[in-house]
């Protein structure tokens, strides 16, 4: 069906790139439920996307031909690696990271103070998030360089679509984990505690897990991981240091922290989108969709939507937590969403412990980041 349909946007058009909550929002008024040859159909409305999150039946998660673990599944397939996953998020688990959580944070903020100005998303935020990422899953040090050129050639070959260059990015990646297990098989019974080596003990209906399935699990928690917490944390500073008034509130009062994280990433999502594909026939917003259609959740928009969040560019912390779609919900909520939590709530408290002002600098404007990331491709301030 999709062949024969007229395109009601262009997602990758300037017009979109150089302000993507914008454009999201004059979607969702103009046309709720649009096609693009890109990304298929994109829902801009809360309640159409909570109506896909709630019918897994109809819109399913199995979007590529490629293993995806547990991302790219269904129930019950879904279920058994979804329970293992869930469990290295428990709240004694993120307990334990907190303290080198803290410590990345706080070694970074320093080296901030350092200089007269701070390029914060390539020289804070993109090494806050990869170190952090390194450090939870217990990989050495040595693996924050890899990983840092891998989550860049990942982004751009997934912007460009170029198919070979992401089947090579992923092959680099698998190249990297097998080589991190071949580590932890030989070290046997004095193998590190970690997240990886616990992985190589874990079982779905009574079988080890294989290494592809291992792959799959930790590439798409490193690469949603690594691109949202950089995001977040771009958007996050680049708010307090737009509002003078709030930072000063959060400096004198930090428990305000994680209320306020919510509400700023409600206003500013760090994800763009995620995908399913339609198992039937099925109408949406007043649009037939075909089977086997391709759907896009455009998050950014359905957490800015006025049906649910009055005046939605309002800063109100105090809003219904359970509306807020950051990290999505029902079966496939985000089951990293206490492990971001955490480490969002502990940059930023070290950031505001360790400094006096963070101000922007007017003439260095930010630049937005383009399609598939949301927040800033540049963000420079002044940190004192």
């Amino acid at each position: 069906m999709s062949d024969m349909l007229q395109q009601d946007w262009d997602p990758r058009s300037d017009v979109v790139q150089c302000d993507q909550r914008a454009a999201y929002d004059e979607m969702r008024e103009r046309c709720p439920v649009a096609y693009s040859d890109f990304l298929g159909w994109s829902l801009f409305r809360h309640e159409d996307i909570v109506r896909v999150l709630n019918d897994h039946d109809t819109f399913s998660n199995a979007v590529s031909k490629h293993l995806s673990v547990p991302n790219g599944m269904d129930p019950p397939e879904h279920t058994g690696y979804r329970r293992i996953i869930e469990s290295y998020f428990r709240p004694e688990h993120m307990d334990a990271f907190e303290p080198q959580c803290r410590e990345i944070a706080a070694n970074l903020v320093q080296s901030l103070l350092e200089r007269d100005e701070v390029e914060l998303i390539s020289e804070f935020a993109h090494w806050f998030s990869v170190r952090v990422q390194c450090s939870s899953l217990g990989w050495p040090a040595e693996m924050n360089e890899p990983l840092s050129l891998w989550t860049q050639k990942n982004h751009k070959a997934t912007l460009a679509e170029d198919r070979a260059a992401m089947a090579k990015i992923a092959l680099e990646f698998e190249g990297y984990i097998v080589r991190l297990l071949q580590v932890r098989r030989t070290a046997g019974a004095q193998a590190s505690d970690d997240i990886t080596t616990s992985l190589l003990r874990q079982q779905v209906g009574g079988r080890p897990l294989r290494d592809e399935q291992i792959v799959s699990i930790l590439r798409n928690w490193t690469a949603g991981e690594v691109g949202t917490i950089s995001a977040a944390v771009g958007i996050l500073v680049h708010y307090i240091s737009e509002h003078a008034d709030l930072q000063r509130r959060l400096r004198a009062q930090p428990s305000l922290l994680p209320a306020a994280i919510e509400e700023i990433l409600r206003i500013h999502g760090p994800l763009v989108a995620n995908r399913r594909i339609t198992t039937g026939p099925v109408e949406i917003g007043g649009r037939k969709i075909g089977a086997g259609e391709r759907v896009s959740l455009i998050w950014i928009s359905a957490d800015r939507d006025g049906r649910v969040f009055e005046d939605p560019d309002a800063f109100r912390p105090d809003r219904d937590p359970s509306a807020n779609l950051l990290y999505g919900a029902r079966i496939h909520v985000c089951p990293g969403a206490p492990l971001a939590r955490m480490e969002m709530r502990v940059v930023m408290q070290e950031l505001l412990a360790r400094t006096t002002r963070i101000e922007p600098i007017p003439d260095r404007p930010p630049t937005s980041a383009v399609y598939p990331a949301s927040g800033f491709a540049t963000l420079f301030l002044r940190i004192r």
